[in-house]
């Protein structure tokens, strides 16, 4: 707070301060210290976060983290990586913590003995094709039939694998059955109508 006095002394008070370090546990802490004793606005970041897979897990636990506190004005993901990926994931960090309303919000089953599917490659195909979606909705990519639709009842949209086939479904709603080579497009279809 030294440096936002000296700022202050000089009547100069249009400032964001930032507290940002590599280390999740300590940057929350300072920012959760520093909200308590100031009103100005938060910059948050973990920086220098490494790689995407790590960065991306920091920065979650850290910017998410805050901002479902209520801690924070303007976000940065720092990966090394391509800026642009930092610019996707600070996107789905706001989605997840509920502060941005557009675009889509993907839910997938982790996949167990009944699933019929290859869900895995069929989640990230569903996900790549509507990374430029911006419906506030929320898209469901279930393995199984049996569990699908009633686990994702909460999902606008939805598909369910079964053997060779799947079902579209609405809120948990059956709408209809398909051959599994359709299913991603057949999805796609009732999101455009949505």
């Amino acid at each position: 707070m030294g440096h936002v006095a000296l700022l202050n002394k000089f009547d100069f008070d249009d400032i964001c301060i930032s507290v940002k370090c590599s280390d999740v546990p300590l940057t929350m802490e300072a920012y959760r210290l520093l909200s308590s004793e100031t009103d100005y606005p938060l910059h948050l970041g973990v920086t220098e976060a490494g790689t995407p897979s790590m960065g991306l897990v920091k920065s979650a636990m850290g910017i998410g983290g805050l901002l479902c506190m209520g801690i924070g004005d303007t976000i940065r993901v720092t990966l090394t990586a391509d800026p642009v990926e930092e610019i996707y994931a600070a996107k789905k960090i706001l989605k997840a913590a509920g502060l941005r309303k557009e675009g889509v919000n993907l839910i997938a089953c982790p996949t167990c003995g009944r699933t019929r599917i290859d869900l895995i490659p069929m989640a990230e195909e569903v996900e790549r094709r509507l990374a430029s979606c911006t419906k506030n909705i929320t898209v469901a990519v279930m393995g199984c039939a049996v569990n699908g639709p009633g686990e994702a009842a909460a999902a606008d949209i939805g598909i369910a694998g079964g053997k060779g086939e799947g079902l579209i479904f609405r809120k948990g709603e059956i709408l209809y059955k398909v051959p599994q080579e359709q299913l991603v497009d057949k999805l796609l279809e009732e999101i455009e109508r949505l």
